[in-house]
């Protein structure tokens, strides 16, 4: 059976809109406003309507609105951000120091997202197992988009012991931490990656990463 919907060229600009407004927000920027059951069912929903190879739906979601929870992944991530800031030397050391890089306690929702592995053999995943792991992405991208659809701002703490993470909520020993993410209305998004703005990485040229037939 086919489905008949086709999208028209407004909607298709409204998509790359959205996409190019996608941000990356922290905890400076979260609202203490809790995220409403609609919203937070229409994120989800475009999640697990992310594509799969295999048709594997890979992902399981863990949501987290417990402050004793948050403070424990929290710490976590005080304990790994001091070793990550001593791997930078000099001035990049202090404005690493000085960047805001997660929201734990600040936002009204975490969302640690897990790839599970299939016993049985996956179509498509028997040459490149990793695959798998690239599902669960594109989940979390589909995620970010609707939140940022519904302008709620989301953001990925990736500076955590993933073993403490699963270990905090109790997640099955065959599981593998992909994402752990923030989500809560924002005082604003910004016009810019704030990497960006900060200088701490200069946006690349599209057409210096696109190549024809070969390298």
């Amino acid at each position: 059976m086919g489905s008949d919907r086709l999208f028209d060229q407004q909607e298709a600009d409204l998509l790359l809109e959205i996409i190019v407004n996608r941000r990356d927000v922290r905890g400076n920027r979260f609202l203490n406003k809790p995220l409403g059951e609609e919203e937070i069912d229409k994120i989800l929903m475009a999640a697990v309507n992310a594509p799969s190879v295999g048709f594997s739906q890979p992902w399981e979601f863990v949501l987290i609105r417990d402050e004793k929870i948050k403070q424990q992944i929290r710490d976590s991530f005080d304990q790994e951000n001091a070793k990550a800031a001593g791997l930078f030397g000099g001035e990049k050391q202090k404005e690493y120091n000085a960047l805001k890089l997660e929201g734990i306690c600040e936002a009204p929702l975490n969302i640690a997202v897990f790839y599970k592995e299939k016993k049985e053999t996956v179509l498509g995943q028997t040459s490149m197992q990793e695959v798998g792991l690239y599902s669960v992405v594109c989940a979390i991208q589909n995620m970010w988009l609707m939140a940022r659809a519904l302008n709620i701002g989301m953001g990925w703490v990736s500076i955590i012991d993933p073993e403490k993470v699963k270990q905090i909520v109790k997640a099955p020993a065959g599981n593998q931490l992909v994402g752990y993410f923030c989500l809560g209305y924002t005082t604003e998004f910004l016009k810019q990656p704030e990497l960006e703005i900060l200088k701490w990485e200069a946006r690349k040229n599209m057409k210096e990463l696109i190549f024809y037939d070969n390298y």
